[in-house]
């Protein structure tokens, strides 16, 4: 019986030891590099969708030891209808409008909120990065009699969330408003600079969020559309706007409190 018991209890602790080495092994986040806020180029930047897929791998626990770390993002600005480079009196304006980037998510939601100081959506997006994935097709009688060709397709978009927006500027009522730098203008002659912008997020628990909304096939629009909507939730440390070319940081700017 002891030896039993003995035979059972070792199996048993060897059985947690390698059930725990996977989860150590996942609270590895070197994944992340460390980015030197006062550097004069570009950091290391993470791929929205290649860091959302590691931390969400992460156990619980784990994940949590990534809060802290401060993440380099690119803002996807082809994607951005609020931002604009253009020469003003002598000056080029960067200028990335935000009164309309706000999370419309649960936990972002303040019913409650006093419109006159403060937002109804508490959390802010920059977007980072859309993926279209097809999954198939298959055939469905939507119509009676009539048999069609149905598309399966997958969006997933992913977002750097904040609440501390107005850390950057004092909160007004200004489609304008937004992030905004002003720079030397281009000589007589030359182009506008390709302007890169990113976004550095310190991530905070939960780290990750995502939502899903699905949109079933029907007879007019024969496409199940999945919309996965992903987030790497953090507050807003900096925003530089950087010369895509050269690498070079044209300007940053830093988080404080706003009067």
């Amino acid at each position: 019986m002891v030896r039993l018991f003995l035979k059972t209890y070792c199996t048993a602790a060897m059985a947690a030891v390698f059930l725990c080495l996977p989860a150590a092994q996942a609270a590895d986040v070197s994944f992340l590099p460390p980015v030197d806020l006062s550097a004069s180029v570009l950091p290391p930047v993470i791929d929205a969708q290649a860091g959302f897929e590691s931390l969400s791998a992460l156990p619980g626990e784990a994940r949590t030891m990534a809060g802290g770390r401060i993440i380099a993002l690119d803002v996807d600005l082809a994607n951005s209808p609020g931002f604009s480079a253009e020469v003003v009196d002598g000056h080029l304006q960067l200028r990335y409008r935000m009164a309309f980037n706000n999370i419309a998510e649960g936990w972002s939601w303040q019913p409650l909120a006093d419109p006159q100081s403060e937002d109804y959506y508490r959390a802010k997006f920059l977007p980072l990065k859309s993926v279209l994935a097809e999954r198939g097709e298959y055939d469905q009688a939507d119509k009676i009699g009539e048999t069609q060709r149905m598309k399966v397709t997958w969006r997933y978009d992913y977002f750097a969330a904040f609440d501390n927006l107005y850390d950057f500027y004092p909160r007004t009522v200004d489609d304008d408003s937004g992030f905004s730098v002003v720079l030397p203008a281009p000589a007589a002659g030359q182009d506008l600079p390709p302007v890169r912008m990113l976004a550095m997020l310190r991530l905070l628990d939960p780290v990750v969020a995502e939502s899903t909304t699905f949109w079933k096939a029907t007879h007019a629009q024969p496409t199940d559309f999945t919309l996965k909507k992903r987030y790497l939730v953090g507050q807003l440390v900096e925003v530089w706007f950087c010369d895509s070319a050269s690498g070079q940081v044209l300007a940053r700017l830093k988080a404080r409190a706003a009067p």
